[in-house]
């Protein structure tokens, strides 16, 4: 199995490599077609959004990426390795759409929770926690209990906890979607210093158009009943984006069309 790569490697130019190749992909629950013929690629680094209507497999496609799901057809390669059907969080960490927070655990204490199961000593993973809520713009808050947060509070802590194991791809289940518009574009631009300081790649689903087009460097839309590929499109407008500039609305208009 190849090395796992680290952020200062996947840094060094020109490295143009894939960190996500999903290809062929198709699934069935029963009789029921979900994903039929999925390709798609990550390249290392950058962001990548599958957006598309409801019930077009979306987030059935992200638990196959993760390898909590196996596929009925086809192949998902993680740096050019087969995936094997199991979270590894040496590699990928998956942040839900649900913040899954423990209220019996301080902040802290939540976010060094994904640490526990490995060989990591106790003041080790504290150490990799507190890093993590600093990054994340929480120190301050360690000792404090999920109930005693905001939501996008929440959120920050939902993301530190998916930092903290270090991986270089970064899965997200529209992570942001109960957040207010303030909170969820503090969010994004969060995201995208953090993704730009660990060089992170990073595969989100969503259903807010605008959410993809600002924070992603390719979308892909999916078609349902079966999940198909409608169209890959790569955005390519300089970053940070506004949502309300002209070639982000066009651009939002566009892929709204597609979907």
């Amino acid at each position: 199995m190849n090395a796992i790569l680290t952020p200062a490697m996947l840094a060094k130019p020109p490295f143009v490599r894939n960190a996500v190749e999903v290809t062929h992909v198709s699934k069935h629950f029963g009789k029921l077609a979900v994903l039929e013929d999925i390709s798609l690629t990550a390249p290392s680094g950058s962001v990548l959004a599958i957006v598309g209507a409801s019930g077009c497999g979306k987030s059935t496609l992200l638990n196959i990426i993760a390898g909590l799901a196996r596929a009925d057809q086809g192949e998902v390669r993680i740096d050019g390795v087969a995936s094997e059907p199991s979270l590894d969080t040496r590699v990928i960490s998956y942040m839900f759409q649900e913040d899954r927070l423990l209220p019996w655990r301080t902040i802290v204490a939540n976010t060094e929770f994904g640490l526990e199961a490995g060989s990591l000593s106790a003041a080790a993973r504290r150490e990799r926690a507190l890093a993590a809520l600093k990054m994340t713009g929480l120190e301050g808050f360690e000792s404090a209990y999920p109930h005693e947060l905001s939501g996008g509070m929440r959120s920050r802590v939902a993301l530190a906890r998916s930092l903290v194991v270090k991986p270089y791809i970064l899965l997200m289940d529209e992570p942001f979607s109960k957040l207010d518009p303030q909170m969820r574009s503090q969010m994004h631009e969060e995201l995208l210093r953090i993704r730009e300081q660990l060089k992170m790649t990073v595969v989100f689903v969503t259903h807010d158009v605008e959410e993809a087009i600002v924070l992603a460097d390719k979308i892909v839309v999916l078609r349902p009943r079966p999940g198909r590929v409608r169209e890959s499109l790569v955005i390519d407008l300089p970053r940070p984006r506004d949502p309300l500039a002209a070639e982000v609305a066009e651009t939002v208009r566009r892929v709204r069309a597609l979907i």
